[in-house]
This record gives C-alpha cells, structure tokens and sequence, in this order.
C-alpha cells in the first residue's frame, strides 16, 4: 500500500510518498480500500508532536476517509464486502488503505459520493454533538460562529439554523462571510472590521450571544467571554489560532455562563452508541437535503503537504480532500 509518512515531527513540506506494508486484520477490524481522505486541522499538529495524541514516527497522519471494504474481521457485522463506507481514527488515513476498528466505520448515507462521504464525519460529528449535547442550543437562541467559513463552523452554522437558531458568523474575510451566508447565517462578522465583542453586542442590543462555537482560540476566546449572554456557553473546540487560552475566571462569575469542552473523538469512543445516534440524525438531513458539505480544493494524496499548507494558511473555505487514484 501507499502512504503519506511522516518520520519525524516537523512541517508538511517533511512528508513523504511511499510504499508501506499492509498490517494484519484483528477480529474487530475492517479494511477499507480508500477512495477520498479529508484533510483537517489537527493534521497538521499531530505531525509537529503537537496534538493531544502523539503516536511515535513513523506514521501517516489523517483522521478520516470514505472508500469500500475489502476484508472484514470475524466479529464485525454491520457492514459487508463492497460496502461504501466513512471511517473515523485518530491516525493513519492518509492512505491507499486503512484498518479501522468497527465501531468507527459507518455506512454512507444514499446519495453520498467519496469526496463528499470524507468531508462528512469530522465536521458534522464535531459540530451536532456541540450544539446538541454539549452547548443544548434552543429555538430562537443566538449562535455565534467563529472561524464560521472553514470545515466545522459552516457545518455549526449550517446545524444551528435547522436547530432554529439565530446565528451569527464570524470570518476573516468578506469573501469567506458570503460562503456562510450561503449556508444560512442570519448576520455576518468580519474580524478585520473592528472589535469583535463589539459587533456582538451592537447586534445583539448589547446582550451578547447564548452560545458561542469557538475554534479559535487565542485573544477570540478572551473577546467572546465579554460578548456572551447570561447563563451562555461558550463551546472550547480547538485552537486555531495557535494559542491556548486562559479563561478570566472574574468574567465566567459575572456572566453565570459555562465554558464548555468538546472534544469529539474522546465522545466517539466514551459513548459509541449515542455518537452512532448522532450519525443516523446527520445522515438523514443529508439524504434530504438540508445539509452539504462544502468541498473547495481537492488534492491527489500523494500532494498532501501541499493541501495541508493551503489549510494552514487559511486559503480555503469548507473542506480540502485528498482523493486516491485507482
């Protein structure tokens, strides 16, 4: 098999194309021949030893591909040979071919083609479990967006408005804020225009929003404690910015608001069955219509330093998906 490898911790431009040896199925396992892998933030930390797991070198990084099963280990029975799936992992999906534990393998959804089918779980998985379970977004409360024009903020924009939300989004750039107001934003932020506790309140008649997806990270972070609402929740995704925070304490007091951790893959694991529940709720808003996921470059896998540098220099809008030949 072939595979993007990272052998030392180090900047995209460090990876390299090879041939690597397939490993052998565990009864719990699937192979999957892969079609499409998308490309996401953690990536590129995880190849500088920077994300919260750091598996030794070497190692392909990528947490998430589609493609069709080849071999399945005696205990899996929920999909079959030849079945088009998606699959989760903390690692290793920058390949030709992927073994994954059977809980994290999924059925796509009808009318799901590769591309689209590895843009899917990260992002709409990180953003329902957010709003429904950790931020419990309600009917007319306002959500505020931020980084709203990449993967996960056009998916929490895109869920906030069917959950009947009032949402706000937040980007860096009047190009990147007509991409959110495609996927429903009521009301639209650019960071280069003023302060951005500011236009919070100046569009929320000085109240400050109900819940707030933030990640960013960095002096955000700080803005949003003086821009959410009483009883808000503040949403700690990740951290884009390159800079972790440090919640005022004093504010969180005033506020009487929560600052809320969501870390998606802790969930997947800690909760399997209600994380599949998610997925069967995601699957039938996409089978109807209501969500898509916004795909903007695509990349063959063995150009993958050069979509992670296109993701890194935020260039992009949406997903960036590496996709494998035949």
């Amino acid at each position: 098999m072939k595979a993007i490898v990272c052998k030392g911790y180090g900047p995209a431009e460090q990876l390299v194309f090879e041939e690597v040896a397939s490993r052998a199925l565990q009864p719990d396992e699937v192979r999957v021949r892969v079609r499409a892998a998308g490309v996401n933030f953690p990536d590129s930390l995880i190849i500088q030893g920077l994300y919260q797991f750091r598996p030794d070198p070497p190692f392909s990084p990528g947490a998430e591909v589609a493609g069709e099963v080849v071999e399945l280990g005696g205990e899996v029975r929920h999909v079959r040979v030849g079945d088009p799936v998606m699959c989760t992992m903390r690692w290793g999906g920058y390949a030709d071919e992927v073994v994954v534990p059977g809980p994290r393998v999924f059925p796509v959804a009808k009318g799901m083609d590769f591309v689209t089918a590895a843009a899917f779980p990260m992002v709409y998985g990180t953003a329902y479990h957010a709003l429904k379970q950790r931020g419990e977004l309600a009917k007319g409360e306002t959500l505020l967006v931020l980084g709203a024009a990449g993967g996960v903020g056009l998916a929490a924009v895109e869920l906030g408005k069917i959950m009947q939300a009032r949402v706000i989004a937040a980007a860096g750039s009047d190009e990147k804020l007509a991409v959110c107001r495609e996927y429903g934003a009521d009301e639209l932020i650019n960071y280069s225009q003023g302060s951005l506790k500011e236009q919070v309140r100046a569009l929320t008649d000085g109240k400050g929003a109900d819940v707030i997806f933030d990640p960013v990270g960095g002096d955000a972070f700080d803005q949003c404690l003086s821009a959410i609402n009483w009883k808000g929740r503040l949403l700690v995704i990740g951290f884009a910015s390159g800079t972790i925070p440090k919640a005022a304490a004093n504010r969180i007091l005033l506020k009487g608001c929560s600052v809320v951790g969501v870390f998606w893959g802790a969930f997947m694991e800690r909760e399997p069955q209600l994380a599949r529940d998610n997925f069967l709720a995601l699957f039938e808003l996409f089978e109807s219509g209501r969500i898509h996921p916004h795909v903007s470059e695509t990349y063959p896998l063995k150009d993958a330093a050069r979509a992670l540098q296109a993701l890194t220099a935020r260039r992009t809008t949406g997903k960036i998906v590496l996709t494998v030949d035949e």
